[in-house]
């Protein structure tokens, strides 16, 4: 047994947004083999257990009772190589961006529009992240899970199972709390098939002089426009998007479209269309908003952040606020994205 069960543990550097909390007990599982260890504690056994990832989707309010257990395991493996594909199995606790930058130079394609998220490998697949016209789901083959009501016992879940959404999977509904990831397997592609015109990535990649980009080239691009608007969670406390953009009914965007002709939409399937929250957010006038070191990002409405002393209390409040200008305004309920504890 290698992990150790810590009392009081602070949390403040442990989650993104940088709000100071402590975790009654805290323990680090960086070896499969200690999970059924690790689950028989007393502290376990009492529950509930909060899993912790790179602690990027994450809105703490107060101390965290219970046990905190983030999750440390490491490893990446070629499993299997197919005439123009891998499967490709990372650990839960590896870091995303490091992930994705060893499949581009492996030269194994299909992740580089997701660069740069924050977060480890074993989040991807509960968020089904996404960005510039690209969805995790996209890649992912299998979703490797410890049954946490038998001991840990492996269970292997298809991409069908996973049951994907739009910042939506199963492990969001029935199997949470019953199925934890420890690695997720990707199917990635050896040739390039590669998606620009999604998010200026087309308009990065001119300005940088690229006409015939690779995915390398499409990762630098995602890097450098991520980088100029969202803030560094080491140098401002924030956890990404704070909300999702919201999913109508394909006749009520046509009426929101019909006040707002500028409202940035895009197709959502039959009958559904996807609205850009960053811009209701913004043309409310709420974009730099700021109540106390609470504040919505200046460069990117989406983005909540915190100015240094900041609770989580405070978040919601700026949250709750935001919310009910864009109902009262455009008739739209907004979701938040991260778990708020």
């Amino acid at each position: 047994m290698t992990f150790a069960l810590q009392p009081h543990y602070p949390l403040q550097a442990l989650n993104t947004f940088g709000i100071a909390a402590r975790a009654d007990f805290f323990a680090e599982l960086d070896a499969l083999a200690d999970l059924p260890d690790l689950l028989a504690t007393p502290q376990a056994q009492q529950g509930p257990v909060v899993w912790l990832g790179g602690g990027s989707n994450l809105l703490l309010t107060g101390d965290v009772a219970g046990l905190v257990v983030r999750m440390a395991l490491k490893g990446i493996r070629l499993l299997k190589e197919e005439h123009d594909s891998v499967i490709v199995e990372a650990a839960a606790g590896e870091n995303w961006h490091s992930f994705v930058r060893h499949t581009l130079e492996a030269g194994w394609y299909g992740l580089e529009n997701l660069s740069l998220i924050p977060g480890t490998v074993g989040a991807s697949p509960v968020q089904n992240i996404g960005a510039y016209g690209v969805e995790v789901k996209d890649c992912i083959e299998e979703v490797v899970t410890a049954e946490l009501d038998h001991g840990g016992r492996e269970r292997i879940l298809t991409n069908a199972e996973c049951r994907f959404g739009y910042r939506d999977s199963v492990f969001k509904h029935e199997a949470a709390g019953r199925l934890l990831v420890t690695a997720v397997r990707f199917k990635l592609s050896r040739t390039p098939r590669l998606i620009t015109a999604y998010g200026d990535i087309d308009g990065e990649l001119s300005r940088m002089g690229i006409s015939h980009p690779t995915p390398l080239d499409v990762s630098a691009a995602v890097m450098r426009i991520r980088s100029s608007k969202l803030p560094d969670p080491a140098k401002l406390g924030n956890a990404g998007s704070f909300f999702k953009n919201p999913i109508v009914d394909s006749d009520v965007a046509e009426a929101l479209l019909q006040r707002y002709p500028k409202l940035v939409n895009y197709p959502a399937g039959a009958g559904k269309t996807k609205l850009a929250a960053g811009w209701m957010i913004d043309q409310a006038g709420l974009k730099g908003y700021r109540d106390g070191d609470a504040a919505v990002h200046e460069r990117q409405a989406l983005v909540l952040v915190n100015h240094g002393s900041a609770s989580g209390a405070d978040i919601v409040r700026l949250a709750e606020h935001i919310r009910s200008v864009v109902r009262e305004r455009y008739g739209v309920e907004l979701e938040c994205e991260p778990v708020v504890l």
